[in-house]
């Protein structure tokens, strides 16, 4: 008799869980599913109903419906609603589910979910996604922690995903990626911060020419092509995840100085709705934001 196709499930159908569930289809995983709080909000739920059609993915109508479907789930929502999120699937869960949390959230965070999520029965993995998606796909590389993390890396093995088991501790993935965001996400920011100042004065590319000089081998005009690009799609997300790294950082007893100031700037960003403008690809560069904000500026009288 034929074993049933392996089912997987993701908690939230946003970007990230969007092109990870392509890929595995693509690989050869049929059987995916997702459920998501905002399948039926206006504007938000026909992009998730367009998304899950393409890449071949059923929506559930409730996390119970998803948890009794599958035996494997893995958590894809926003950083501020993981634990939320967790809480809320967790009454549906039993020693049959393993339970993998890829969200950009503190290790804390990551340590209260797995008590929740182990105190069923079932299994829990800390994920951190170490790069954007969408270049990817489900290809994108993935640090493990948890006791189940070499289980989930097994199982996932056929179709081909980059998981890299770092240990059973959990707590320790989520660490590496919200101390690299402190540089990524911070430079993103200082990056567009730069360009907003210097394009007052025609001087962005001499500024990109001087730090050529400083920092050889790096390409400072694409690099803020790119990352002002991220950061006008992405900005609100990337604020929320730089919470997460300021209070990652005071239980350490540190003061997250530069995180804080970095969650401000990405949020400012995100309030831009920039994203309503240019769709989920963003601008070509730098230069298409600075046209916008300075139509808008002239608009109200700059």
């Amino acid at each position: 008799m034929t074993s049933p196709a392996p089912s997987l499930g993701f908690i939230g159908f946003g970007e990230a869980a969007f092109h990870i569930a392509k890929g595995l289809r693509a690989a050869g995983l049929s059987n995916i599913l997702a459920y998501d709080i905002h399948t039926r909000t206006p504007g938000r739920g026909e992009l998730i109903e367009r998304r899950a059609r393409e890449s071949g993915v059923s929506l559930t109508a409730s996390s119970r419906e998803l948890a009794s479907s599958c035996a494997r789930l893995l958590s894809t929502v926003t950083a501020d609603a993981a634990l939320e999120a967790a809480l809320q699937t967790v009454p549906f869960l039993d020693a049959r589910h393993l339970y993998a949390d890829l969200n950009s959230v503190a290790p804390a965070t990551k340590q209260a979910i797995d008590t929740a999520v182990r105190g069923t029965g079932a299994r829990f993995v800390e994920g951190a996604i170490m790069s954007p998606v969408p270049p990817h796909g489900h290809r994108v590389p993935i640090l493990l922690g948890g006791g189940a993390a070499p289980e989930f890396a097994e199982a996932m093995a056929p179709w081909g995903m980059r998981l890299e088991v770092l240990g059973t501790e959990v707590g320790r993935a989520a660490a590496v990626k919200m101390f690299r965001s402190i540089v990524v996400k911070g430079l993103e920011a200082l990056l567009f911060e730069c360009v907003l100042g210097a394009s007052r004065y025609g001087a962005e590319q001499k500024v990109f020419d001087s730090l050529g000089e400083s920092f050889p081998g790096l390409d400072w005009d694409k690099l803020a092509n790119y990352m002002i690009g991220r950061v006008v799609v992405h900005g609100e997300r990337r604020a929320r995840e730089m919470e997460e790294v300021a209070a990652t950082l005071r239980a350490l007893a540190i003061e997250p100085i530069m995180a804080e100031a970095t969650a401000r700037r990405q949020d400012w960003a995100g309030r831009l709705d920039l994203r309503s403008v240019f769709g989920s690809q963003g601008p070509a560069g730098y230069a298409e934001v600075l046209r916008i904000l300075e139509g808008r500026a002239s608009a109200a009288g700059r």
